[in-house]
């Protein structure tokens, strides 16, 4: 019974429950009891979803992390718009990148940064899990886009995720 009554992602709840004030119009009574039951009922809900827990081996690396991604959005979209002002012809390709990553949220984030970065799109992981697909709008050659991302994405991944 108590089962029922738990968080079973508690930092999706929290996270969930903070939204959910910071969207609604000041806070009141009613606002932080329907957050709560929010907070609670989604992760019941989505539960399935949720095979396992994540687990993370150093969490303290992902500030690091999130700003290099954040740096790398910002940078990526200057030499973008600085590609399409100068009217030159772009060098698009599709690379297979051959993952070290094992951990299926690791892979999915690694998917999601490549995506979120202008000028790159991860576009499909392979059936087993150990090759991504890559689209780059502009490069040299295949090897410097996999050097890139396993030096500024991956490696800190293989940091945080247990194998």
């Amino acid at each position: 019974m108590l089962d029922r009554l738990s968080f079973p992602q508690p930092w999706l709840s929290l996270i969930l429950f903070i939204t959910w004030q910071l969207l609604s119009d000041g806070i009141s009574g009613g606002s932080l009891v329907l957050g709560f039951v929010l907070a609670w009922a989604i992760p019941q809900i989505t539960q399935g979803f949720w095979p396992e827990r994540p687990s993370f081996l150093n969490v303290w690396r992902m500030p690091r992390y999130l700003l290099r991604v954040i740096r790398d959005i910002v940078t990526a979209s200057f030499q973008v718009a600085a590609l399409i002002l100068s009217g030159r012809r772009p060098r698009p390709r599709f690379v297979c990148y051959p993952l070290e990553l094992e951990h299926p949220l690791a892979i999915s984030i690694l998917a999601s940064t490549i995506s979120l970065t202008p000028g790159t799109v991860s576009a499909d992981v392979s059936d087993d899990q150990r090759t991504l697909l890559i689209h780059a709008l502009d490069a040299d050659s295949d090897q410097q886009v996999i050097d890139t991302i396993r030096e500024r994405y991956e490696q800190p991944l293989l940091e945080m995720f247990p194998c």
